[in-house]
């Protein structure tokens, strides 16, 4: 699904136009990524949670030459379904 798609189904089921919709849209996502980029957590009841996880510095190698290669620390954004979604999609 992709963002249109996404778009036009909520404002098929809040019966609202496709313009309110998409700002509707692009408000949580404006308010998520500032939450996640300090480092907060987005709990929504039922559907989930979003949360930031520290991944450490490692070594890797490159497939291709075999090399060994640096890899820095980096945050990275975890999602954990809650209990009624998972339900729901199983």
């Amino acid at each position: 699904m992709t963002k249109a798609d996404l778009v036009d189904a909520m404002a098929k089921e809040a019966d609202i136009t496709k313009a309110a919709a998409a700002m509707a849209l692009d408000a949580y996502v404006n308010a998520l990524t500032k939450e996640l980029k300090k480092g907060g957590k987005i709990g929504l009841v039922g559907f989930g949670t979003f949360s930031i996880s520290k991944r450490k510095a490692r070594e890797g190698r490159n497939p291709q030459t075999g090399a060994t290669i640096k890899i820095p620390a980096k945050k990275v954004v975890k999602f954990k379904a809650g209990k009624e979604l998972a339900e729901k999609v199983n």
